[in-house]
């Protein structure tokens, strides 16, 4: 609209200026040159798509202002471009109002101009013929483009919600290919490492029963904690690929209520700061840190007490678990031999190496090691 709008400003202000009477400071030419000013002030508010956006109460006064102005400069100077100044406003009426109100302020400026036609000119009757046919013919034009815009708005609006529905069976597809994946990887995986348990406990045994040296049972009781270990990280993977919802630091009081009720063992939770989301997989790195490492306070400080500690930083959120020493000489020999090799931060330990992969895959890092005389496990995780 803006390039014929201003083309239409330019037309009555050069047909102004060249008409009888010219605009001027006194009398009736004051009168063209207030209402030649409001003309082109209105217009060029009006084209400003910012002023498209505005309620329908704002789109009536400048229309009101525009046909106005325009019927008073025709009446003002019949001998200028009559009725060109006046039919913007049934222009701009046609293609910014809904259909009744468009067909009202239309008639309305049709009208009044065409009377002020027939009191300033004679003979009248095709003056007034001329500025009536070529306000209808404006009025008809601006509903082709309302019309049009509507059906661009409407097309794209279904374009949109056609993407819409193909990123949502992209979706679907996605989540059924990963299901079919995950029952494959449940199928083959899961079974034989189930399998593999069944066979080392049975191994176990036997060893157990001739007599097996003691590196041999260790390593055979290693083997099936390593079966257990992987079979377990085998049923999250398939539930991550089917879709369940994930465990993250939010469920870390559960989890340490279930180990305390579990193994009855003294252990705190507190939390530094303000809680805030964190990334997904770094929310699921915090809570599998802490899982790992009060799973080897159970085994390798029986008895011990334990503190768990979350701080949020400005810019990183830190796990903290520690354990005091063992309160037996049994439970600190058990921490001292195998405990030791598993808990080891040179990655000798299962457990803590897949701690710090997932730590490291969601950009952070996780340490371990003895601290006063019990063992502490740290794992930062950027905001």
């Amino acid at each position: 609209m803006r390039p014929l709008g201003w083309v239409f400003i330019a037309a009555v202000v050069i047909s102004a200026e060249q008409g009888h009477p010219a605009p001027g400071l006194s009398g009736v030419r004051l009168g063209i040159t207030a209402a030649l000013a409001v003309f082109v002030l209105t217009a060029a508010v009006a084209l400003n798509p910012r002023w498209a956006e505005r309620g329908l109460a704002a789109q009536a006064v400048a229309i009101g202002l525009l046909g106005g102005s325009g019927v008073a400069l025709a009446g003002l100077q019949p001998h200028g471009a009559t009725g060109l100044a006046a039919s913007l406003g049934v222009w701009i009426a046609a293609v910014r109002l809904p259909a009744g109100p468009a067909v009202v302020a239309s008639a309305v400026i049709t009208a009044a101009l065409a009377a002020v036609v027939a009191l300033t000119q004679h003979p009248a009757a095709q003056p007034v013929i001329a500025v009536s046919l070529f306000c209808v013919l404006l009025a008809v034009i601006g509903r082709f483009i309302r019309r049009s815009r509507q059906s661009q708005d409407q097309t794209e609006l279904l374009m949109a919600q056609l993407q819409d529905a193909r990123d949502a069976e992209a979706a679907a597809a996605a989540v059924a290919e990963r299901g079919r994946i995950a029952g494959e990887l449940h199928d083959v995986l899961a079974h034989a490492l189930s399998g593999l348990a069944i066979q080392l406990q049975g191994a176990r045994k036997l060893a157990d029963t001739e007599g097996a040296s003691a590196g041999l049972r260790a390593a055979i009781g290693r083997s099936a904690e390593l079966a257990k270990e992987g079979l377990a990280e085998a049923r999250q993977a398939v539930g991550a690929l089917r879709g369940d919802r994930l465990p993250t630091v939010s469920q870390l009081p559960a989890l340490i209520a279930e180990f305390r009720r579990d193994t009855g063992t003294d252990i705190s939770l507190a939390i530094e700061g303000a809680p805030r989301p964190v990334p997904a997989e770094g929310d699921l790195a915090i809570y599998r840190g802490a899982q790992e490492a009060l799973t080897n306070i159970a085994r390798y400080a029986p008895g011990a007490t334990a503190a768990v500690t979350v701080c949020y930083a400005a810019d990183r959120t830190i796990l903290t678990v520690e354990n005091s020493p063992c309160p037996s000489a049994e439970g600190a020999a058990a921490a001292a031999g195998p405990g030791t090799e598993l808990l080891t931060s040179a990655g000798g330990g299962h457990g803590l190496a897949s701690m710090r992969e997932r730590a490291e895959r969601a950009g952070g890092s996780a340490r371990s090691g003895p601290h006063h005389g019990g063992w502490l496990v740290e794992l930062e995780i950027p905001s």
